[in-house]
């Protein structure tokens, strides 16, 4: 069936017909050229108020905290007190097998992202309200070409920011944050949350620590001793440098006290005599099994016991927990603890004489829906109320709350 011009134009006419009876569905263009006056539209502010970060959005620092690069000091309000600094670490040319840790710091602070909110049941405080400073330092910038000169530069930056003044007054009340009573110079310090990382970075933090405080103890959460005096194949001094050796170069330089402890120990070794050099070094061990042997309470217990007044610095390798829940590490092993274990043992141990800690060996490039970023991160807000707290929780909040009875 054919359609003439004719018709083509009869329905047209229509169409214009029965726009012009009826009107247009949509609104008139209107110049604004002698047409009405357009409308001038609110401004953001106006019509919605602040702009805000959501927990997907906003730049990348830990858990949306203030985020400066405290160590350029040229820049504005680089050199501010704080009394706690999340500081990047990414540095991973003492891997011994899977390299990937430097891309840490962002993995960690990516999954911080949800962390908007600070107060925990079983902490049952908020750590960013308790009246102290906590800002995001940023990414120390290590070389990835030269270990002498990466090791150096994590020390200086280390020592920089450990020995700016914090922003408490020294004569407050509150006695959490009690460094002055531990450092040689009798000054309250900051302390410094690293990300790694690989593990190697813990020697010139180590070095740093010693500077201010002494000998350090050292609580050291890892799937493996890292305690060997070196690895086959090292013919020069910079590559016994690496992240199995750090604590043996450590006692090396006298940095090390000798009640030092490892948590979570499941790694192969080469005998009895590895054990033995560990004791020397200043180690007694946990191993993984133990958590099944002697309960949560008792390690903890055996920790504290272990550690007393010293000053103590708390390292975690993400490869104490086990690799299904933590798959992103260069050096996985099999058995580890869950994060849920880790995070009540971590807890107990509220109270002691932190100095510093830091979480190490995240490797996203292995990772899987960022669950190992997303554990890391988590464990990083347990050492910020770990170092706000006085002792360990008690009863969580949730539990004091009295049931209505509902009959």
């Amino acid at each position: 069936m054919g359609f003439s011009l004719a018709k083509l134009a009869s329905f047209v006419a229509f169409c214009g017909l029965n726009v012009a009876a009826h009107g247009s569905h949509y609104p008139a263009f209107v110049s604004q050229e002698g047409g009405a006056e357009a409308q001038p539209k609110p401004s953001w502010s106006e019509k919605y108020g602040q702009q805000y970060d959501t927990p997907f959005s906003g730049p990348l620092s830990f858990s949306h905290l203030p985020y400066k690069r405290c160590l350029d000091e040229s820049l504005a309000g680089a050199t501010d007190p704080f009394d706690i600094a999340i500081l990047g670490l990414p540095f991973d040319t003492g891997t011994s097998y899977r390299p990937g840790a430097r891309f840490g710091p962002y993995a960690i602070r990516s999954g911080s992202r949800r962390q908007w909110r600070g107060f925990t049941i079983p902490w049952d405080m908020d750590p960013y309200q308790q009246g102290f400073t906590i800002i995001d330092c940023g990414d120390v910038p290590v070389s990835p070409f030269d270990n002498a000169l990466a090791i150096d530069q994590i020390e200086v930056a280390y020592s920089t920011l450990l020995n700016r003044p914090p922003a408490r007054n020294e004569t407050d009340q509150n006695d959490v944050l009690t460094t002055r009573l531990l450092a040689k110079d009798g000054k309250e310090h900051p302390r410094i949350v690293s990300l790694g990382g690989d593990h190697t970075i813990v020697l010139p933090i180590l070095r740093s620590l010693h500077q201010v405080y002494g000998p350090i103890s050292v609580i050291h959460f890892d799937a493996h001793l890292d305690t060997w005096a070196a690895y086959q194949g090292q013919m020069s001094e910079q590559s016994r440098v690496t992240h199995g050796t750090f604590f043996y170069l450590a006692q090396e330089e006298g940095l090390l006290a000798n009640n030092s402890i490892h948590g979570g120990i499941r790694c192969k070794l080469m005998g009895m005599q590895d054990l033995e050099n560990d004791n020397a070094v200043g180690f007694q061990v946990i191993s993984t099994d133990d958590i099944d042997d002697l309960g949560i309470p008792a390690i903890i217990q055996k920790i504290r016991d272990r550690i007393g007044d010293s000053p103590v610095y708390l390292s975690l390798d993400i490869d104490v927990i086990d690799p299904g829940m933590a798959p992103a590490t260069g050096t996985p092993e099999a058995g580890g603890w869950t994060v849920r274990e880790l995070k009540r043992i971590i807890r107990g141990l509220a109270g002691l004489n932190f100095v510093g800690a830091d979480i190490v060996e995240v490797a996203p490039a292995y990772d899987h829906a960022e669950i190992t970023g997303t554990a890391a991160a988590d464990l990083v807000h347990d050492f910020l109320s770990l170092f706000l707290s006085k002792e360990p929780p008690a009863q969580p909040s949730h539990r004091k709350v009295i049931a209505h009875n509902e009959l």
